[in-house]
């Protein structure tokens, strides 16, 4: 496994080591003490999630307030998206800064995401199987969402310069501003 650095303290990137043949090919998706080595971060996942959304769908930006906030560990195992994490720690020097990258089947790129971060994709690929862990059990009272093209977070989305009409639930489109 190689890790990735990204412009945001503590979120990063994980591209695992693909075994393959003419049969096809083997990955270690997770494993705990290569994890932590690798990472510096020790993290008991408790809850696997697992989402399928159709093309030009967008999910987010959610989080979870404290005592529920969550870290994630985004994986794609079918299909592309945008991964986006937004920093929410006030205290962060980047805070407000968000950090988007493509994650697919095809890369095997796998992003961790911190507890206090903001989270969204949206779909690119006809469909998309986005399988993710987290650290903190869901919890309905505590979950939150901001409103995707928040001015004061400003995410270049994928889809601008397409002028494509991205796919919302109506939770997302009530989301909160900042």
């Amino acid at each position: 496994m190689k890790l990735i650095n990204t412009k945001i303290d503590d979120l990063f990137l994980i591209e695992p080591d693909k075994f393959g043949d003419s049969r096809g090919y083997f990955m270690e998706v997770y494993n705990k003490k290569t994890f932590s080595e690798l990472t510096g971060v020790h993290v008991d996942f408790v809850q696997d999630n697992f989402s399928v959304s159709k093309k030009n769908v967008l999910r987010g930006i959610h989080f979870q307030e404290k005592p529920f906030e969550q870290a994630k560990f985004i994986r794609v195992s079918e299909g592309e998206i945008f991964d986006v994490a937004v920093d929410l720690r006030k205290e962060s020097s980047t805070y407000l800064n968000w950090f988007g990258v493509k994650l697919s089947k095809e890369n095997s790129l796998m992003m961790f995401i911190p507890k206090g971060f903001g989270h969204a994709f949206l779909t690119l690929s006809d469909f998309a199987h986005v399988n993710y862990k987290t650290d903190n059990f869901y919890n309905a009272k505590f979950d939150r969402c901001i409103i995707w093209d928040d001015p004061k977070i400003n995410i270049n989305w994928p889809f601008a310069e397409s002028k494509t009409t991205p796919i919302i639930s109506e939770k997302d489109l009530n989301g909160m501003s900042i």
